[in-house]
């Protein structure tokens, strides 16, 4: 048996090896292959993952459903659910969108003043530096040929090129709307079943590993489980309380556009740590518009809530719900972000949560099964140093008595 085991672990070591030269000399046709299933899993995994989403508040729900609706309390908490979300959407948009549509109208009727003057700054400016208007004429010159020219291969060349970018990107939105309508049957399918797929699971693990490595994977996910919700709720609390102090803070300095700001800020802040950057970027340039100096104290004001949110807010509701120390909140969003973009942000937070609580899991159940005194690696041993040096000291003294 021994020497079977043996073999077997060999062999499979062997395969791997082999598969993984195979694999780095033909990183081509693994790319392909891996983006060819990740494509057809793609409205299964957006699927999943709205299933997950929309599972934290149906949860909340069926809890608070009365006991004569017991029996069909599946049904009217993912209809209630889903309503919920198709609501909040509308109302966002409602509010949004006349403000957008009063925006754009406010930018086009001052973009001919904003035009004129930018063009009698030019102007002075080329008064000032005749030698710039000289070098400017013999450039425009120079290139007026070539820019010519340029234009005409473009329209030679790129003209079927746009044809065909147009047709890519209409079959990219078809498909992705496709993909968005099977991935939300498949998400309802999940929520309806959750009780089934879980089972099945316990059963797959149970009956393909050892009792104590099912218990241990069931252990993570459960964690991670807990781990999700809690981030996914605080992140939404945190935005909502962020768009709310963005909301008072405006109308005290009397600030125009109030409402888009405030609401386009709580969006963007769903996106961790840098997020609310992006909504005070938008929000500075619309201001910046129609009063300059009414932008210059939204970004001063901006600064005063991201302290207080950074330092009281989001530590309290989103980080102590995910047990992750702050520093590295920050490094997951960025390698987060830099890996898989918002998405990435999203999900790096808590799954580096759930590795954070394995690990100094883990560590403590090592240290103390090797007997190794918390003493020894706090930041300041010598207060516990000093007592425990204090007690042989005064036992040697009474020794001498």
């Amino acid at each position: 048996m021994e020497n079977k085991k043996f073999l077997r672990n060999v062999l499979g070591i062997a395969t791997f090896c082999i598969l993984l030269y195979w694999g780095l000399q033909n990183m081509d046709q693994v790319a392909g292959f891996l983006s060819t299933v990740g494509g057809l899993l793609l409205p299964f995994l957006l699927g999943a993952a709205m299933a997950f989403i929309l599972n934290v508040p149906m949860r909340a729900i069926e809890t608070h459903l009365p006991q004569k609706l017991q029996r069909a309390h599946r049904g009217i908490s993912l209809v209630l659910t889903l309503a919920a979300v198709v609501g909040v959407v509308m109302v966002v948009s409602l509010l949004v969108l006349p403000q957008l549509k009063n925006t754009v109208q406010t930018i086009a009727a001052r973009m001919p003043a904003f035009w004129a003057q930018a063009q009698q700054w030019a102007n002075e400016l080329m008064i000032r530096y005749p030698e710039l208007a000289d070098w400017l004429s013999e450039a425009g010159n120079l290139n007026l040929r070539n820019v010519t020219q340029q234009v005409m291969d473009w329209l030679k060349n790129g003209g079927l090129a746009l044809v065909g970018n147009t047709v890519t990107a209409a079959t990219g939105i078809i498909s992705g709307f496709v993909n968005f309508f099977i991935a939300l049957i498949f998400a309802i399918y999940l929520l309806f079943q959750k009780e089934t797929l879980s089972r099945q699971g316990r059963m797959l693990l149970f009956a393909w590993m050892r009792p104590e490595h099912a218990e241990k994977v069931l252990e993570v996910v459960r964690l991670a489980n807990k781990t999700f919700s809690n981030f996914l709720s605080g992140q939404c609390l945190e935005a909502c309380i962020l768009g709310a102090l963005f909301a008072v803070g405006m109308l005290l300095f009397r600030m125009p556009y109030v409402l888009l700001v405030s609401v386009l800020v709580a969006v963007t802040a769903l996106i961790p740590v840098f997020g609310a950057f992006i909504g005070c970027f938008v929000g500075a340039f619309l201001i910046l518009i129609q009063n300059p100096m009414q932008a210059v104290v939204f970004v001063i004001l901006f600064l005063v809530i991201q302290q207080i949110e950074g330092n009281l807010i989001y530590p309290r509701v989103v980080g102590g719900s995910v047990g992750l120390p702050s520093v590295w909140v920050l490094a997951a969003v960025t390698l987060g972000g830099s890996m898989f973009g918002v998405v990435g942000m999203l999900v790096m937070i808590p799954l580096c949560s759930v590795l954070y609580s394995m690990l100094r899991t883990a560590t403590r159940e090592r240290l103390r099964s090797r007997g190794v005194e918390k003493a020894k690696y706090m930041l300041d041993p010598a207060q516990p140093g000093k007592k425990a040096a204090a007690q042989p000291a005064k036992s040697a003294k009474t020794g001498k008595k």
